[in-house]
């Protein structure tokens, strides 16, 4: 199946799509600034999705080292007021847990999801 360039895609019209696609067509619609992510099943579609749209789009999409440094250039863009999403599988939150922690305490200026993608029959990543 070819990948959907999904800021093609017509608002208000009804899309068959795979949830992480549906995640990342929300982000748009939001007025998304900034995505960044750590490649790993189930959550590597997100940002690949945003990503063939970031340069017609003009927003900033990165694959980072880990998903720490994923987190933390989204809170970093968050801080100065972005709109920013982080997507990331399940056994990495805890990887990104010291930032995590933090804004819990700090908070953002601007807008920050992240995206826990769950595997619960472990079809693809080690649960």
């Amino acid at each position: 199946m070819a990948k959907p360039k999904l800021h093609t895609l017509k608002e208000g019209n009804r899309y068959f799509l795979l949830g992480n696609h549906a995640i990342a067509r929300g982000a748009l619609e939001a007025g998304l600034n900034l995505a960044s992510a750590y490649p790993g099943t189930p959550s590597s579609e997100i940002l690949d999705a945003l990503a063939s749209s970031a340069r017609e789009l003009g927003f900033y999409a990165e694959w980072s080292v880990n998903e720490k440094v994923a987190l933390e250039v989204a809170i970093g863009a968050s801080y100065s007021g972005l709109r920013c999403l982080t997507a990331m599988k399940h056994v990495g939150v805890n990887v990104a847990l010291d930032a995590l922690a933090t804004i819990a305490y700090t908070g953002v200026s601007g807008a920050l999801v992240l995206v826990s993608a769950d595997d619960p029959g472990a079809h693809s990543s080690q649960n």
